[in-house]
């Protein structure tokens, strides 16, 4: 799962990304509205987490133009003000669901996974194929009943190979799903990865290299 969160306090923005990421999403941060902006034209999101109160864009605009040009991420909004009238306002907009704060960082995390879930095609909640079966609400895996302790990248990419159901998912697209912007895109960090996650898949091998493409389960 991708999040963008857009908020100006930054301690605050930057420990709602800390403890995103600690739940094994890939989390990108903007303190405004412009940059919220010029992020989501070219990035892929699941989830923006996106505050009211900005500089720049208020939050109000970037929400309405996000949802004019139809960004396929959900929207939750921010806001210090916690009355019905700015609750109806904000979802008037388009945003599809709304924290007020302060908020407890537990209701964040179910309303961005429940949201994630709205976004795209449904998903079965536990992924299963060629003897693999994921679990990606117990953060659970298992071989043929084996059950197997994988890192947090570890698990991301083998969700990512098991939602492809046999396609090809290409090194950029592991990189955008289990990372975040701050990754070289010319490290070898997928490659190292895919190396420790097929030693602890075991044999027989299970994950192909496609060759000039990616990988393929």
């Amino acid at each position: 799962m991708r999040v963008l969160i857009v908020e100006d306090e930054r301690v605050l923005a930057d420990t709602i990304a800390e403890g995103l990421r600690e739940e094994a999403m890939a989390v990108d941060v903007v303190y405004d509205g412009d940059a919220a902006l010029e992020r989501a034209a070219y990035t892929e999101y699941d989830v923006i987490v996106l505050d009211r109160d900005l500089p720049t864009v208020h939050g109000d605009e970037v929400c309405r133009d996000l949802v004019g040009r139809r960004h396929a991420g959900r929207i939750l909004m921010l806001t210090a003000a916690g009355e019905v009238d700015e609750r109806v306002d904000g979802l008037a907009l388009g945003a599809d669901d709304y924290l007020p704060k302060p908020f407890v960082f537990g209701e964040l995390v179910a309303r961005v996974r429940a949201l994630s879930r709205r976004s795209g095609l449904p998903v079965p909640p536990v992924l299963e194929r060629r003897g693999i079966r994921l679990d990606p609400h117990r953060r659970r895996v298992a071989r043929e009943g084996r059950e197997l302790r994988l890192t947090k990248k570890e698990f991301t990419v083998l969700e990512e190979l098991l939602r492809a159901e046999g396609g090809v998912v290409s090194a950029e697209r592991l990189l955008e799903h289990a990372w975040d912007e701050n990754i070289d895109p010319f490290s070898n960090i997928v490659r190292v990865t895919m190396a420790t996650l097929r030693r602890k898949l075991g044999g027989p091998p299970l994950i192909e290299t496609v060759t000039g493409s990616g990988y393929r389960l």
